[in-house]
């Protein structure tokens, strides 16, 4: 067992770790300038393109926590106080008289004089009305101060903040009908090869059906960008050369298979050809030849053809370059340490991602690990980190990331 492999470790193959750092640099020299203002109702899923700063005070008066009765603690004496007046949330209060309560609401504006609100279980009400204190009482018990969540002027979101229901809430708390948002990434998907066909299709002698396409499009569109379905390219350099002529005004080109060194990998011999090849045989398993280059200027990832590879290197190295092009900062999938449930008992040279999922506390992994299968991916509810050089009896930690947490 070798429990302390040494990560980065590859050999002639490019580190996982150094291959995102050079795609993650790349990104942030070609980030997305342009933005829109859009509703707030349609951000859901977009990138904040400016800082959003609070223009008022949040709550922008002192409010109750509690259903109560508020006070002065100055003039209770121990003897029972009379309620002067009752406050509702979203009613302007009088003064608090001196020598009174008032009976007041969760929210509701504490009245100017009152430092103190005592919640209605540690009361008793009177015959009379008046209102006595059973507790002992603090200054600002109870009571939410003006600017507690936020002040005017305070930065609220920075940009490249990545907007979901809780951002949106928050912002529409600070009353924003609107955004104002990093234009949507434009990406054609293609796939290589003649053995592709689309479902619903018959198959014919050799041919298997296309699951990267509406894979990558459904995720793509999961990460707010615009997504050209570019088709499948048959196996013909000269066709490839004209279909990726084609997409000039797109942000990125992802395809899927034909970057390898086979023969008919013709996309790969374009890239070589027709442009630059930047990164190329990774130390990662599944999904070795990932590929980024360009085309003729446009950017070019190309990912491993076989779905589980195309899954792992999306998850891991494609997505973390699509948001930072969007000018997200962390980009990188929360990751944590657990038990392995399984052995791992041979060591390899490169970085494996196995597909798995965690029960009682252990990460387990699928039967079949094959780079083809993408049922293990439907099965799991994770990726389990082996790193290279290491094997595993049950028990040692690996790391654990959570497909929730690369899906979206």
């Amino acid at each position: 067992m070798n429990p302390g492999g040494k990560p980065g470790k590859t050999g002639s193959l490019m580190a996982v770790e150094v291959a995102l750092a050079r795609l993650l640099e790349m990104a942030d020299a070609s980030k997305i300038g342009e933005h829109e203002c859009l509703p707030l109702a349609q951000v859901q899923g977009r990138v904040l393109a400016t800082d959003l700063v609070s223009t008022l005070d949040l709550p922008p008066w002192p409010n109750s926590a509690m259903d109560g009765y508020a006070l002065h603690l100055a003039d209770w004496t121990g003897e029972p106080l009379v309620v002067s007046q009752k406050i509702f949330a979203g009613q302007a209060p009088e003064p608090l008289k001196p020598g009174t309560c008032a009976r007041i609401f969760t929210g509701a504006p504490v009245p100017a004089g009152a430092n103190c609100v005592e919640m209605q279980e540690n009361v008793e009400v009177q015959a009379d009305e008046r209102v006595r204190f059973t507790e002992t009482m603090t200054p600002g018990k109870n009571i939410r101060p003006q600017g507690q969540e936020a002040t005017v002027g305070e930065l609220i979101l920075p940009a490249g903040t990545r907007l979901g229901p809780i951002e949106q809430g928050l912002a529409a708390s600070l009353g924003c009908a609107e955004l104002d948002v990093v234009r949507k990434i434009r990406v054609a998907v293609l796939s290589t090869g003649d053995e592709l066909i689309e479902p619903g299709q018959v198959l014919g002698p050799g041919q298997i059906y296309n699951s990267n396409r509406v894979l990558l499009c459904s995720w793509l569109q999961r990460l707010g960008c615009e997504v050209i379905d570019a088709g499948i390219l048959p196996d013909d350099l000269a066709t490839t050369r004209a279909r990726l002529g084609e997409l000039k005004d797109v942000d990125l080109i992802l395809s899927t298979g034909g970057v390898s060194v086979g023969e008919a990998d013709f996309l790969g011999i374009a890239l070589r050809e027709e442009g630059e090849l930047t990164l190329w045989k990774l130390a990662i398993k599944p999904g070795k030849p990932l590929t980024f280059g360009h085309f003729r200027g446009v950017p070019v990832i190309g990912l491993p053809g076989n779905p589980a590879s195309t899954l792992v290197t999306f998850a891991l190295l494609a997505r973390p370059y699509l948001l930072r092009r969007q000018g997200v900062k962390e980009v990188e999938p929360l990751k944590f340490q657990v038990p392995a449930g399984f052995v791992w008992p041979k060591a390899g040279n490169r970085r494996e991602y196995l597909r798995g999922r965690l029960e009682n506390g252990r990460a387990i992994i699928y039967r079949n690990q094959s780079s083809g299968v993408l049922r293990s991916a439907a099965w799991a509810d994770g990726l389990v980190e082996v790193l290279e050089d290491r094997t595993l009896i049950e028990g040692d930690c690996v790391s654990f990331i959570p497909l929730s947490e690369v899906l979206s």
